[in-house]
């Protein structure tokens, strides 16, 4: 299960009291509720989020962090704003109203590359070196470890 903004924070709800939910991801959402202190039952969960989610930045996903007991990643990604996982940028861009940042094409490549990953990996048990660490290919993504 996958959801952005408050949609992220429903994963993780959703995957401590459902246990037919195999993995999950949060795209730059805030924990209005946190994940329980027992974690997610060893299930893998990936942060993914913008800049502002970097460590010391919202204690919340800090606090989802030292929860989470299974396989984990906590991604950001430079040059990126609450919108730039959401189809937001390329709608905008297509009004004539571009925002900042990453490029919208380039936002979407990125999001659905490590979104894709996770799951391919979590859920169809393909191997993703992607996830293991930082890529020349996406520099902007930043593996965090607080």
């Amino acid at each position: 299960m996958a959801g952005h903004s408050i949609g992220g924070n429903a994963a993780a709800t959703t995957m401590a009291t459902d246990h037919r939910v195999r993995a999950g991801v949060n795209t730059d959402g805030t924990f209005y509720a946190p994940i329980p202190a027992t974690g997610l039952d060893h299930r893998p969960f990936l942060l993914f989020g913008a800049q502002h989610e970097s460590p010391g930045m919202d204690p919340t996903w800090e606090q989802a962090w030292t929860s989470l007991n299974g396989w984990k990643r906590w991604l950001t990604v430079t040059d990126s704003d609450h919108g730039t996982f959401t189809d937001m940028p390329i709608l905008s861009a297509w009004a004539g109203k571009p925002g900042p940042g990453l490029s919208p094409q380039r936002a979407e490549q990125i999001t659905r590359t490590y979104v894709g990953a996770f799951f391919d990996l979590h859920l169809k048990g393909i191997p993703q070196p992607l996830l293991t660490g930082p890529s020349p290919a996406n520099p902007e993504v930043t593996f965090q470890n607080p």
